[in-house]
């Protein structure tokens, strides 16, 4: 088991609530606070710079929220977040999307070393902190609706976040889902079925049993037959669309 400290980022913009939670994890000797942020645009500053294992995240703040903050996060250093907030509605809803905690101001002592016990438990599995992200970005509120979804992909021992904008296609290959982009593959975490049950944006559609494209990367379609054909993305990868599939094709065009 890994001894070193937990390396933890605040980000709250009242100074009260900061300094409030810094008091109750003092006595807590496997956290270590190495920052605090004020608003998420700070916020995703720090998480850049310091690497925390760990992010307590306010989701009312102005100019970009909690979610945003979220939404924000890429790439494979991912840290866990719980949520902190004073309205029970939106801790809830992140919740259930897969946040490993949450806290409701103001915070106890016990409520908040249950958290952090909980974070402990997740520091040695990857690809579930990544999941948990890609969850929490994908929560809809009236004043914070989803633009764009995340993709957790694979790189040897890295998992890593994308927007869902970033993937050309889907494509999988036996028991394993490669997501394409512009610039590499990366394993899915996901089966297809599942990609495409997760992805019902038009964008996203399955043109072959063992292929769901991004229709916004298509940049050619050529005619095999009355009924097939093949499509080029735009890193110039061909797919062959299934006979079952055409009328999805005919559906492109007409846009």
């Amino acid at each position: 088991m890994d001894s070193r400290p937990i390396k933890t980022l605040i980000v709250d913009d009242e100074p009260v609530a900061r300094r409030l939670l810094r008091e109750g994890l003092e006595p807590l000797s496997e956290i270590e606070v190495v920052g605090e942020a004020a608003n998420g645009k700070e916020a995703l500053l720090q998480i850049g710079k310091l690497q925390p294992d760990l992010v307590f995240l306010d989701l009312q703040m102005p100019v970009m929220s909690g979610f945003e903050v979220v939404r924000g996060l890429s790439g494979s250093a991912l840290p866990i977040i719980v949520i902190v907030t004073a309205f029970d509605q939106y801790a809830i809803q992140a919740f259930e999307a897969g946040a490993i905690d949450y806290l409701l101001k103001p915070v106890s002592e016990a409520r908040l070393a249950r958290a952090v016990e909980r974070a402990k438990n997740l520091l040695t599995k990857p690809g579930e902190i990544a999941d948990q992200v890609a969850r929490i970005a994908s929560v809809t509120t009236p004043s914070h609706p989803v633009t764009s979804r995340k993709v957790v992909g694979r790189s040897g021992d890295d998992y890593i976040l994308l927007d869902a904008n970033e993937v050309l296609a889907f494509q999988a290959e036996r028991e394993l889902v490669w997501i394409i982009t512009s610039r590499q593959r990366l394993l899915a975490t996901q089966t297809l079925r599942g990609i495409e049950e997760r992805f019902r944006e038009p964008q996203f559609q399955r043109v072959h049993r063992n292929a769901i494209v991004n229709v916004n990367q298509v940049r050619k379609m050529t005619a095999m037959s009355s009924q097939r054909w093949c499509i080029t993305l735009s890193n110039s990868l061909q797919i062959v669309v299934s006979k079952r599939q055409a009328h999805k094709i005919r559906h492109i065009l007409q846009w």
